[in-house]
This record gives C-alpha cells, structure tokens and sequence, in this order.
C-alpha cells in the first residue's frame, strides 16, 4: 500500500485500538508515535494508522523502525498548523525523513481548514475502499511540472505552487509536490482522477529502495504485465497502480524501461545515484513536454506553456521561424521547436537526460520500422491488426467514471465505436454545425444504430464558437490552426457537462493508414524536387514560401530513410510532424483543458507499429484509402457497407463560416484588422483588407499568397493567442 501523510481532525478523535470505521471491512489498528510503535508495529497482524503528537522524539522512534515501517498504511499528524507554516525545523526533519521512505508531505501544510477536513474524509474513504478491495488500480491523466539546476536557495515550494496552479484544468482532483532539500531539483504534479481517487498512486512517488522520485502524467496500459515481471525480480508492491509499476521499472532497466511500456505518456524520474533528471515522452507524441534552459543554466519543464510564464526569469517572447511556420503550414513543424523563444518541446519517442551545469543530452528511443511495397514481406494484415485493435480498444476503455466516444460517421471513429460496442454497452456522441454546409449527423446515426450504442447528437452553433474562442485559443499553448479544435473543446466541454470523463477519439488513422489526398501524390513519376515542392505546396497552402529549404531537408532525410518510397517519406512526415505538432496537440489542449481524458487508440504503439509494415499498395487500393481498415471491418462485419463506401469528408467548419456567416466574419475581421496588431506588423493587412473589405478570395501568380481564408484563420489565432499570453506584436 502507497504511504500517505495526512494532517489529522476530529475525524480520529475517541477511536479506539482495533475500531472500525464505516465501510472498512477489516480492524484498523490505531497507535501513537512513541516509544512503543516498534513493538506495535511486530505484533500488527492488519493494518495500522500511527498518530504523531511531535513532542520531540518523533525522529529518533521513526528510525528504530527499519523494515517495520512498511507496515505502516497511513500516518496521521497532528501539529499545529501555524507550526508547520512556520516550518518548524525538528518537524521538517521528521518530513524529510519520510520523504526518503516513500510518504508524501503533499498534504501536510495545505490541507488545514474546512477544505483539509473534507479532502481527509475523502481519502479516509478511499482508503477504506484499498483496503476493502485489496488493490489500487486507479489511473489518472495529470500535468507534470519541475525544475533542475535551480538552487541556491532562490526558488522553493511557493515558486512551485504557482507553476502547478496556472496547469490546475489538467488536474483539478488532487495535486502534489517534492523539492530537494537543496532546492536544486523540484518535481510536481496535478491529477484528474479517473478511477477511484486513492492516496496508493499519490505523486510525485518516491522509490523507498533509492530515493528515485517520479511524476507521470499519462497510463501505462500493459502495467499488469509489468508489474509481474518486476516481482519475478524481486521487487515488492505497495499497490497496485501503474505509477509504482513505472517507478519500479525505471529502477530496474533504466532509460530502456520505455522500450516495455506500452501507453501514452510523458514523465520525469529525478535519479539522485546518477545525479540526474530524465525526462519522457511516448512514441507517437500524445502526451506534450516542454523544457526551457534558464539564465541559471538550469531546466525547467511542464505539460503546458503555461506552467513556465510565471517562472522567475522567464520573459515569454515569439521565436520568428516559427510564426513563420505556422502562417505557411499552421503549425510549427520542426519536432523541437515552439511559438516561445528558448522554449523546446520533447520530440516523441525521446528523452533528455539533464544534470544540473551540463549539456541536456537527447536521445531518440523509439524508430519505427517502415516498410515499402519493394521490402514487404507480409501477406494478410487484416487478422492481426483486427486482434491488436480488440486489445487495445479494451484496455482504452477500462475506467470507473463514464466513458464516451466520438463518432463522425467516418471509417475511423466508427470502427473504434464498433469494436467498444462488442466489449461494452457504449454512449456515443456525433457534432454538427449549425448554419453549415458541412454536417455528418445521418452517417453518425446510421452507424449508431448499427452498432447499438446509446447516441446523441450535439450541434455547434457560429455564436458559441466566438463566444468561446478566447477561452479556448487561451489554452493553446503552442500555436496550431487546426480549424476543428475550437468546436472539438466545445464537444468535450458538452460530454464533461453530460457526465463523461474519457472518450475515445480517432485521430492517428489517416496518418499511420494513408488516409489523405496528399499520400495519393507518392505516385508522381515528377523528379524530386518538383514533387517536393508541390508536396510543400500542399501543406502551406502558398504557391510559394519561406520555409520550402527546411521543408525539403526534411523530406530529403525521410526519403533516404526509406530508400527513396515516397509513400512511406510522406507517411513518416504525417506521423512525426503533423500529427504530435498539430493534431494531437488538438486533442490534448481541448480535451485537458475541461479536464476530460481523450483517449487514441489509433496511436498506440502496438497499432502503429502494423501500420507501419503496411505498404502503399495494401493501402491505397480498390480506389479506396485506408483500405486495410475497411477489410477489416468487412471481413468482422462491424461496420454498415454505406459506411465502408463513403470517402473520406473534406472541408472545415470555420472556414466556411468565415465566408459564408456575417456575424463571424465581422468578428474576425475586427480583431485582424485592428490597428497595432500583427497583421500590421508582418506585413499582412492588405492582403486582409482584400479579403475582408475588397472579397478577393486571393492573389493571383506569382504573388504568394493564394488563399485569403486560410491565413485569415492563422492571423485571426495569432491575434487572439499574442493577447491572451500578453507577448506584443514584433517583427524582430
């Protein structure tokens, strides 16, 4: 069982030795902190609580204990709260001491009052249930947070406290955190609870055997696995939570630990023997990471952007490339760089690992084997991957609060549905938009009816979205002008409002099984620069740019990797590019920033390792793309044939409404063409003043810029997004 440390009330008051609590199922043994706990603890046959009165000889008993202190489920303190706020020095020797062995001081200092009373009977009742159930399998999506190389005293618990704070959405259930005594390495951690809040996951988590500490945010879907594996080596369990699972594994094969787990991921392990901070991100890149180096030499990381704008010394500041890039392609490509100067996100499939006064040093973890229709040597895919996808879609529905899934009406959001619907009874929700052209409300039902799943259908209306535009373009953190993400945290807003905690989303099909019109154009028999620069002229929507050199020499490097298959080139593009940069960090922002889980099964490793091996010829055949997705919901007979006939829907909601809606339009055009802003400093309002007053749809050749729309949209984010972060228009 995970030790707590939690601040005593009148909760314990009266009970006596071998009580019973409500709901508790087997005696709780209750004991004091004194000269007698190690002949208490010998003679313990269940459970016991320890309750420490700091009278001055707390230290010395706790250190006669030795092993014996693993008996220990939950130690109770009661001190004066005004003592610990003062930092009491001979009890910040006794928390110092239990941090070492596994507790967490989380809750001591900032859970007094009426609030601290309630948390306690919250986790006095979670504990009953561990005990009661034997087991703590609770999982949780979470913001991580923390620094390196920060001592000397100049930052301590408050600095943070407000680090964690400005990502709380991400974790609005519990929160903890673990500062070296030195301060020159601080780990925290905010968690959205999505099985059973219990303090046996609690974080940051501390290896008893060597003080290696961890904060994690994501699941680790193969932990049972793991878990037996690592017991087969010796190491023993105190619950049953993927955290401890991950901490052990660390400690046992080190930075190839990763190489095991399967899950969506990003976490940090802080290894006092090695004197180093490693930091985690999972192979496809769902879960974000961000790191700045600081003017101490010293590294600071969060989830979120948001976590460092607070930080001592960080003065935020646009990086130019990147606002380059992201008017041309509507993201920022490159896998390190962000829209903030000095700011680097962790590629996926990395990790850093850092010691205070050196060189970070970066190394690539995961590279997926590529196959073309030259080296296949696979026939049938369709069994394997209908069984991988069984699995995976099992284990992504495993939670104890309400889970949902969002369905389209696509290939992609409908097979995932009908997989979940021979597991499970499932609740289905479908968008539409209203006053557009583009609705996809009748697939979605058809393929609900289908399947039989509890469905409901949610229309987005123009007003709601620019009402809630400044909310959401607040919570975007890395700039991307994916046009579905303000209607997509809308969505999740209105499952969160319905109850829902997880939904399963499809995102990752279309990349990994060829799913665009852009995989079409590999067949070009076009010499390779040509090709190159019509492929760059897809994706930036310009005749022309900036950015085509960087472009090129990226493209130039997945083709050797690939000997030269254009497929698999653009495939290795749409993977490590697009989709961590763009489109899952869609899903990400949107979903955590009303504090629901989203879930992709399409991206996990196992899934995309298959894909992988799939050639374009398996792929892109019968006239159809992803076709090895629909044999497989043909030969299982999941999904309608309507269903499996339809190709792909193209076009976006909020580009047609700046178009096609007045009051949208209007509203657009207000904030880009305001005076002082960006459009005015890069150079752009004419081309706006076209678009918006003059109703040119764009500049004809050579001029660069074709389509008006799209770099509306980009601008209209970049204006939002510069006053919500408070970074002024500069042009460098």
């Amino acid at each position: 069982m995970q030790q707590s440390l939690l601040p005593s009330t009148d909760l314990l008051d009266g009970l006596a030795p071998d009580a019973r609590l409500a709901g508790w199922q087997e005696p709780i043994r209750l004991v004091r902190l004194d000269e007698h706990l190690r002949d208490d603890l010998e003679n313990a046959g269940h459970r016991i609580l320890v309750k420490a009165d700091t009278q001055g000889s707390e230290l010395a008993v706790l250190r006669s204990l030795g092993a014996h202190i693993g008996k220990v489920s939950l130690l109770v303190v009661e001190c004066a709260a005004q003592a610990l706020c003062d930092g009491q020095p001979l009890f910040e020797d006794v928390l110092r001491w239990l941090r070492e062995r596994g507790f967490s001081p989380a809750y001591v200092i900032n859970n007094f009052g009426v609030d601290g009373v309630l948390r306690l009977r919250r986790h006095l009742r979670a504990f009953a249930r561990t005990l009661r159930e034997g087991q703590d399998n609770r999982k949780s999506m979470c913001g991580i947070g923390g620094w390196i190389g920060e001592g000397g005293g100049r930052l301590n618990e408050p600095h943070l406290a407000t680090m964690m704070a400005a990502m709380r959405h991400r974790g609005p259930d519990d929160g903890g955190t673990w500062i070296a005594a030195d301060g020159n390495v601080a780990l925290g951690h905010n968690r959205l609870s999505i099985i059973d809040l219990s303090p046996g996951g609690h974080q940051p988590m501390i290896n008893p055997n060597n003080g290696d500490v961890l904060t994690f945010n994501g699941e680790i879907y193969n932990f049972r696995e793991l878990r037996r594996h690592l017991e087969a080596k010796g190491y023993q369990f105190r619950s049953q939570s993927d955290t401890e699972v991950l901490l052990f594994a660390f400690a046992a094969w080190g930075t190839e630990c990763v190489r095991y787990i399967r899950g969506m991921f990003a976490f940090a392990v802080w290894c006092p023997a090695e004197r180093a901070l490693f930091l985690f991100r999972d192979p496809m890149g769902i879960k974000p990471l961000y790191y700045w180096r600081s003017q101490a030499r010293g590294i600071v990381f969060a989830s979120e952007l948001k976590g460092l704008l607070g930080f001592p010394g960080f003065q935020p500041s646009l990086d130019h490339r990147a606002i380059g890039q992201f008017l041309e392609f509507g993201y920022t490509f490159e896998d390190d760089r962000t829209i903030l100067n000095g700011v680097h996100k962790l590629p996926p499939g990395h990790f850093l690992r850092v010691r205070a006064d050196e060189k970070p040093e970066l190394e690539r973890y995961f590279c997926p084997q590529v196959a073309s229709d030259q080296t296949s040597e696979r026939g049938e895919f369709e069994e394997e991957l209908h069984a991988t996808l069984e699995e995976v879609i099992a284990q992504h529905l495993i939670a104890d609060v309400p889970v949902g899934l969002l369905l389209s009406g696509g290939l992609d959001s409908s097979l995932i549905s009908a997989l979940a619907a021979r597991k499970t009874a499932v609740r289905t929700f479908s968008m539409g938009f209203a006053q557009s052209n583009l609705d996809e409300r009748a697939h979605a039902r058809r393929v609900a009816r289908h399947i039989g799943s509890e469905h409901e259908e949610i229309l987005i209306t123009p007003r709601e979205v620019s009402d809630g535009l400044e909310s959401t373009i607040a919570c975007f953190d890395d700039l991307f002008a994916d046009w579905g993400t303000i209607s997509t945290r809308l969505l999740y807003k209105k499952c969160s409002e319905r109850g829902i905690k997880v939904v399963l989303v499809g995102e990752g099909a279309d990349e990994l099984f060829g799913g665009y019109d852009v995989f079409r154009s590999s067949e070009s028999q076009a010499p390779a620069d040509w090709w190159l620069f019509q492929l760059y002229r897809h994706y930036c929507g310009r005749r022309y740019g900036r950015y085509f050199g960087a472009f090129r020499a990226l493209m130039r490097d997945y083709l050797n990797s690939v000997n030269g298959d254009r497929f698999g080139a653009v495939r290795l593009f749409e993977t490590r590019n697009q989709l961590p940069n763009n489109y899952v960090m869609k899903v990400d922002k949107a979903s955590m920033s009303v504090s629901v889980e989203a879930r992709v099964p399409y991206l996990d490793q196992r899934v995309a390792e298959i894909a992988y091996q799939i050639p374009k010829s398996r792929l892109l055949a019968d006239g159809m793309e992803k076709n090895v997705l629909r044999r497989v919901a043909r030969r299982f007979r999941l999904l309608p044939e309507e269903t499996l006939a339809r190709p792909k829907l193209g076009g976006s909601m909020a580009a047609s409404w700046l178009d096609e809606q007045p009051d949208f339009r209007r509203f657009a055009k207000d904030i880009i063409l305001a005076r002082g802003g960006w459009t005015e400093a890069l150079g752009l309002k004419q081309a706006m003043v076209d678009y918006f007053v003059n109703n040119r749809a764009g500049y004809n050749f050579p001029r660069a810029v074709g389509i008006f729309r799209n770099l509306a949209w980009r601008l209209l984010i970049l204006e939002m997004w510069s006053s919500a972060y408070r970074v002024a228009p500069d042009v460098g």
